[in-house]
């Protein structure tokens, strides 16, 4: 049996080919280093063998669990062990997708994500999925949440790729990101070298997408939300769509800008493109966006109808200085905003949670000065605070402190704050960075020891006493002086008081789910990644992401409610031949089973859908309450009308089906999904849905007559 090795055995091998490929001249002295290489590699293939994957495992995009010795044998497998929190995870997908372009597993790679989280909210594969959904990951995603395989790899940091020959033996490994071109040399190389030799025999690996089983939403992983001053208008990041909606408070979509599809275009509204956009800031008519995967800080000005760019190259950045005007600045992944002042005039500063360089920049709308610092002119893009150091370093000095993945921003101009806080993710706190003298402090999470990034929890307490779990977003309510955080992987909203340090939970039960409420300690978020204060500090809502949602909570009742998007008379909004978006049916929703009913080909399904609310509410008008049908076989339902409104549950809502003359099956199920959004008179607003499922037994004589269906269900 073949010995089972760890990257240590690779090491001083791929240490020498390094060293020679630093000194090579020419793209072909390059490849020849690399095949002398790829042969000496093979005659030591038993002693370089890898472990494979252990069993039980749960695997995502397969039709089933994969093995180097079965499904992966005779194929390129590329290891990329992640863990989805991580910015420098995330940095190196992009590079990865090119890889899968060039080379489909029918040319024989194979990429397999390999799970390794860090946080316990990584291990749980509901949590993973979102992830993959999220980041548009199509490779097979393997679950390893004890990190079996990272540790008989002996694997040391995330990310970190490990290319595996035809019969799972080492080749290289690559730590970190910023390795393009040596990662698609040894791939391009490799698999150049095993298809010569006859070993590459691809076909072993069968790929069943996740995201092709969803239905679409409204919103998908919505990364954050703002309010304009008055109140009026939200602005969300529906970062999934790569777009930005502006919304009415009940809301009604007033401008859709970017989507379906991802990119980087600049002019109208309903040309606009971005990439995964995530910090919104408004004030006005004008909305700046932190394009986060394009690397760009956006301005939307909805009363010119124009997208241009302020900051970035469209490039991810590696400068942690900066100091160049806005566009000619590379930046990298910015992911949220706030816009302050730094100088003496008003509002003339945007700050940026910088999370590919652990930082906090400041990009100049017109001229200013930073404390410590020295004049800034207007377009200026620079660094503020953070040495770029993933560490949790609070220091007097603004460029000595240390943030891990800064992911959230919140500025308090009056005194005795004047600060920005920050959620700053990866070392689990919430530290505060001083507008006056750029001294950085911590608020609350983590402990002392600047080098110590797994101090998280879920704990209430004071400064460090308490412990957060990946917080994403914070919000300052002026009115309370209080800081609102999206305790992410807690899955609970915190609000805490920066007179005393006192952190404590106000919403969520702690587990991930989509129950709404209504009480605070019954609500469930998913990852909720931002949050903003609105009426007057009254309510806060919820970017809740992994649940598709924007929540509401009302501060003053202490009541959930969920804010229902609706599309219709979209002002500005990028055409699209989609199909009827519907929302994804709860698993609370009740399935109401009927009896079997004999129709015949042709005849008509005249369906007769009666539906009650509670007493004392009524339907929201804003919300799109509706309906979808589906069957088995659906295409027998093309070309028939299959969603429709729900405008008035007075009376019973009238659909009407063909069954075709040709039926698919003998015995189809037909399906019709409802939803229904609903006030009472207290202002707590609800989303109910059922689903009724109606066999049918389709028999050959033909029937004369219209065949009735009641559907009816009190909520």
């Amino acid at each position: 049996m073949a010995a089972r090795c760890s990257l240590a055995a690779l090491q001083p091998l791929q240490c020498a080919l390094e060293d020679a490929l630093a000194d090579a001249a020419t793209a072909e002295q390059r490849t020849e280093l690399v095949l002398s290489y790829l042969r000496k590699m093979d005659s030591r293939e038993k002693q370089l063998t890898a472990p494979d994957f252990g069993e039980g495992l749960e695997w995502l995009n397969t039709a089933g669990p994969l093995s180097l010795h079965r499904e992966l044998s005779g194929s390129l497998v590329l290891l990329d062990f992640f863990t989805y929190c991580c910015i420098n995870c995330m940095h190196l997908l992009p590079d990865l997708h090119e890889l899968e372009r060039r080379h489909p597993i029918a040319d024989g790679l194979v990429v397999v994500g390999v799970h390794s989280a860090k946080f316990p909210n990584e291990r749980v594969l509901a949590s993973i999925r979102s992830a993959v959904l999220r980041y548009d990951i199509t490779h097979p995603v393997v679950n390893d949440a004890e990190a079996h395989l990272w540790q008989e790899l002996e694997v040391s940091c995330w990310p970190t790729l490990v290319l595996l020959g035809p019969r799972g033996n080492l080749l290289f490994s690559l730590m970190g990101e910023g390795h393009r071109e040596r990662l698609f040399l040894f791939v391009q190389v490799a698999l150049q070298h095993y298809r010569q030799m006859g070993k590459l025999k691809p076909g072993g690996v069968k790929v069943r997408l996740y995201k092709d089983s969803l239905p679409p939403s409204p919103l998908a992983f919505p990364g954050k939300v703002a309010t304009e001053l008055n109140g009026e208008r939200l602005v969300v990041a529906d970062t999934g769509h790569h777009r930005i909606l502006v919304v009415s408070t009940s809301g009604q979509v007033l401008h859709s800008v970017g989507g379906p599809g991802n990119g980087w275009k600049d002019g109208d509204l309903s040309e606009a493109l971005f990439n995964s956009p995530q910090g919104v800031v408004m004030k006005g008519d004008v909305v700046f966006v932190a394009d986060t995967e394009n690397h760009l800080i956006r301005k939307i000005d909805l009363s010119e109808g124009k997208v241009s760019t302020l900051a970035g190259v469209g490039v991810q950045g590696t400068d942690k200085v900066g100091g160049g005007l806005g566009p000619q600045q590379p930046i990298s992944s910015p992911w949220d905003l706030a816009l302050g002042t730094a100088g003496d005039v008003e509002d003339n500063v945007l700050w940026i949670a910088m999370a590919g360089t652990h930082q906090i920049w400041a990009l100049f709308l017109d001229d200013g000065k930073l404390p410590k610092s020295g004049d800034c002119p207007k377009g200026t893009c620079v660094r503020f605070a953070g040495s770029g150091s993933e560490e949790n370093r609070n220091n007097s000095y603004p460029q000595k402190a240390g943030f891990a993945q800064p992911s959230g921003l919140a500025v308090a101009l009056d005194l005795p704050w004047v600060c920005i806080f920050v959620a700053d993710s990866e070392s689990s706190t919430v530290r505060t960075l001083s507008i006056k003298d750029g001294a950085v402090k911590n608020l609350v999470g983590g402990e002392r020891d600047p080098l110590n990034l797994f101090a998280f929890g879920d704990v209430d307490g004071s400064g460090t006493e308490a412990k957060l779990q990946h917080p994403l977003g914070v919000a300052w309510s002026p009115e309370k002086e209080l800081l609102y955080i999206a305790d992410s992987y807690n899955h609970k909203i915190k609000v805490v008081d920066p007179k005393t340090k006192q952190c404590q939970v106000l919403a969520g039960t702690g587990e991930p789910g989509g129950a709404r409420g209504p009480g605070f300690s019954e609500v469930c978020f998913s990852e909720p990644g931002g949050l903003c204060v609105g009426q007057g500090s009254k309510v806060l809502y919820v970017a809740d992401t992994n649940n598709h949602h924007i929540n509401v909570l009302d501060l003053e009742r202490h009541t959930a409610s969920l804010l229902v998007i609706s599309e219709g008379d979209v002002l500005d909004a990028v055409g699209s031949t989609a199909p009827r978006k519907v929302p994804s049916l709860p698993k609370s929703a009740p399935w109401v089973e009927l009896p079997p009913m004999s129709v015949s080909p042709q005849q008509t399904l005249h369906l007769s859908l009666a539906l009650s609310l509670p007493s004392g509410t009524k339907l929201t008008k804003e919300a799109p309450s509706c309906w979808a049908m589906s069957a088995e076989g659906e295409d027998w339902l093309q070309g028939q009308k299959v969603t429709g409104d729900i405008m008035d549950v007075s009376k019973p809502v009238s659909i009407t089906a063909v069954v075709p003359a040709i039926p698919p099956s003998a015995t189809p199920l037909l399906v019709l999904n409802a939803w229904v959004y609903y006030c009472g008179e207290g202002g707590t607003c609800m989303m109910k849905a059922v689903s009724f499922r109606q066999p049918l037994r389709i028999e050959a004589p033909p029937r004369s007559g219209v065949a009735e269906i009641t559907l009816s269900h009190s909520f």
